[in-house]
């Protein structure tokens, strides 16, 4: 890349706006995920399983965080090239905010750490996909 296209991308704040908001969702998703895959064991206990049903379970959970974020990294490359990606990028992040409330909302009572556990997604993937949409509509302007 010529000199004065790099300075001109570095300019770009709105495009360096949606590198970060993708990147740092990106960042804290693959650790969990990466948390879950190495360390099933620390977390099974959080949605109420156990032993090597519950590890494989909850490795399964991390190895799915993975694959939904495979889309991110070109993303966070040129968010302005692969917008139409972006924006599957959001909808994943939104279809997992309405599972996860759907999932809270249908749990009976007595079930407090695993609801906790599921409140905790969702106020994640609530922040990530405000953080995320309002660098997209930044970008688009």
């Amino acid at each position: 890349m010529a000199h004065s296209e790099q300075e001109k991308n570095a300019r770009d704040v709105p495009a360096v706006a949606a590198r970060i908001a993708v990147a740092l969702v990106f960042a804290l998703n693959i650790q969990c995920a990466l948390q879950f895959v190495l360390w099933p064991e620390a977390f099974a206990g959080a949605y109420e399983l156990s032993g090597v049903a519950g590890e494989a379970a909850v490795r399964g959970l991390g190895v799915a965080f993975l694959m939904w974020n495979a889309t991110y990294p070109a993303v966070i490359a040129s968010p302005r090239r692969f917008r139409a990606l972006y924006v599957v990028v959001l909808a994943q992040q939104a279809i997992g905010l309405v599972g996860e409330t759907a999932i809270l909302l249908g749990l009976p009572g007595g079930h407090e750490v695993l609801a906790a556990s599921i409140l905790r997604f969702i106020a994640f993937d609530a922040a990530g996909l405000i953080l995320m949409t309002a660098a997209f509509a930044w970008l688009r302007k």
